[in-house]
């Protein structure tokens, strides 16, 4: 017997599946069918709010397609829950095509370009009525031979689960789904707020953490693997930038199975006091960060993270306008090395 959310599911599943088959004239028509005509839609800077089908259309998956006329988009982990009385599915992966035309003012390359995205679907009966998406808009701009920050771990084509079992189209174990929740709220809420009281040693992520897991975050910072990477190239250098940051500010968080999502606009606040994070020197600025992350546990401890937060966004508020100077600028910022 089917339910609303594995109905929802499976329609975020065919979107994913129609877009090879869309182009910018067709898009507004196959947006009809899955969207409601006044939905919102949250997305990455410099694109930010758009209201309204119409608008998506135009604005976001019109220029896209234009941009990548054989444009894929390939979920690898895509399930769905219900949040203060919502229904929600969450998706990540990567929109793949070749970049044959100019998108954002970054200029195309000719080459396969992986842009690496995470969403948020709110359903209003069989409709969405909200989307939150982000792409690495950073991570295409470095694909396309741009450089604004030295990254502090390695920038990886993020791969999907390594069990391959992330597309989760049928029903899933209650008890299951309740202890993914809690491990996440747990590492969330107990282990990574208790910075200011035990300091980064003692924060207990051994708790939380399987001891070799894998962190994709996005570009700017990159991937790290073990609790003694994430803490060495992500989290102490972050911490030492932020020191007042508070993380769990969320418009949304799922569990189902051995998934769990959450995303926030912003989901981090905090003040840019410390020197030297992605070699910038402190502003003393106020900033907040749209986030989205994707966690799958294995067992009692987390094994895998996707991180999505929206680095241009946060360079802006950190002194960084990135689309000023690839606009005015270019030379400054052109890298010579491999993508």
């Amino acid at each position: 017997m089917t339910t609303p959310r594995l109905e929802n599911k499976q329609s975020i599943h065919e979107f994913a599946q129609r877009i090879s088959q869309t182009t910018p004239d067709s898009v507004g028509s196959t947006l009809a069918d899955y969207y409601h005509s006044d939905a919102e839609w949250h997305g990455p800077a410099p694109i930010d709010e758009l209201d309204g089908r119409d608008a998506v259309a135009s604005e976001y998956w019109g220029p896209l397609l234009e941009a990548f006329p054989d444009l894929e988009k390939n979920d690898y982990i895509l399930f769905g829950g219900e949040f203060a009385g919502d229904e929600w599915v969450c998706a990540t992966g990567n929109l793949v095509g070749t970049f044959e035309d100019e998108w954002l003012d970054i200029p195309p390359t000719g080459h396969a370009t992986f842009l690496r995205f995470g969403e948020f679907h709110r359903f209003e009966g069989d409709r969405i009525a909200e989307t939150r998406i982000l792409i690495d808009v950073l991570d295409v701009l470095r694909q396309a031979g741009y450089r604004f920050v030295p990254s502090l771990a390695p920038e990886i084509v993020i791969p999907g689960p390594a069990t391959q079992d992330g597309i989760l189209l049928d029903e899933q174990d209650d008890a299951a789904s309740a202890k993914t929740m809690e491990l996440v709220e747990g590492m969330l809420f107990d282990g990574l707020n208790s910075y200011d009281e035990h300091g980064l040693e003692n924060m207990g992520m051994e708790e939380y953490w399987h001891e070799d897991f894998m962190w994709y975050g996005p570009a700017g910072i990159g991937s790290t693997r073990g609790i003694d990477g994430f803490q060495e190239f992500h989290q102490n250098p972050f911490l030492q930038a932020f020191p007042d940051r508070e993380v769990g500010r969320h418009d949304c968080r799922i569990a189902e199975g051995s998934y769990c999502a959450s995303t926030g606009w912003p989901a981090v606040v905090g003040t840019h006091l410390g020197d030297g994070w992605l070699g910038l020197p402190s502003t003393g600025n106020a900033v907040d960060m749209r986030v989205i992350d994707v966690w799958r546990r294995e067992g009692d401890l987390l094994a895998e993270n996707w991180v999505f937060i929206d680095m241009i966004d946060l360079l802006q508020q950190m002194g960084v306008d990135v689309f000023e100077r690839l606009r005015n600028n270019p030379e400054s910022i052109r890298w010579t090395g491999t993508p």
